[in-house]
């Protein structure tokens, strides 16, 4: 809009400077920038959008790129690059009336030197179109992975109890732990009599205290900030 020499001398830039400038090559900073950002954007999409900026930093690490963690945020926020976020907590626990003597087997220590020495259970919800469904999963803390889990629409003690068996059905353990918080589906007479019937030793946390449960408290929050929260399901 406004003659080159104008806006020089306003700004107070040498007109020879602004040209030199404007058909200079790009720096090898410049051009790294430009190399890293496509790399990031990659992960991101490899990750379904859902990875930020401490993951992203971690992958370029593990894949021996040698950069900052600052210099990744400033390259994702230019390039508009972000994951993905937590959604609102919702109540799952209901503690039993009932007042009961199941210990803390556990107490913080999620580590198993073998498959099916430790399990650690919980709940989360599914918000549908059709209304809320509940899951219940069953974790296996050597593998780290869910070897037993069951939907439905209610709360109800067989909800655990489907999870639970398939645990049971897939890896017939002896003596394992069986770790979950202190809801009433947990401390039940019904799920008690199941982990008597097929030797499973039950284990609680303490109330309202997430990190009693950490281990499967963290699968629920990958799962419900990668996949549930960035989905709706009619049905």
């Amino acid at each position: 809009m406004y003659p080159i020499a104008t806006m020089c001398r306003l700004l107070s830039v040498s007109t020879s400077g602004y040209y030199a400038w404007i058909n200079r090559s790009p720096s090898a900073r410049s051009l790294r920038n430009h190399e890293l950002t496509a790399r990031i954007r990659k992960i991101h999409e490899g990750s379904r959008e859902t990875y930020g900026r401490l993951r992203i930093h971690a992958e370029l690490m593990t894949e021996g790129i040698r950069i900052g963690g600052k210099r990744v945020a400033r390259l994702m926020r230019e390039a508009g690059i972000q994951g993905v976020t937590r959604r609102k907590a919702y109540r799952t626990t209901i503690r039993g009336r009932v007042p009961h003597m199941i210990p803390d087997l556990v107490d913080r220590k999620f580590v198993a030197d073998s498959p099916n020495r430790l399990w650690v259970a919980d709940i989360t919800y599914i918000p549908t179109w059709a209304g809320i469904l509940f899951l219940a999963v069953v974790l296996d803390a050597f593998y780290r992975k869910i070897i037993g889990w069951a939907i439905e629409g209610n709360l109800r003690t067989e909800l655990v109890l489907q999870a639970l068996n398939m645990a049971l059905h897939q890896r017939r353990p002896t003596k394992v732990v069986h770790h979950s918080d202190q809801g009433c589906q947990y401390t039940s007479i019904a799920f008690g009599n199941r982990c008597k019937e097929a030797g499973v030793r039950p284990s609680t946390g303490s109330v309202g205290d997430c990190f009693d449960n950490a281990m499967c408290e963290s699968f629920f929050a990958t799962l419900e900030c990668e996949l549930i929260a960035r989905r709706r399901f009619k049905t």
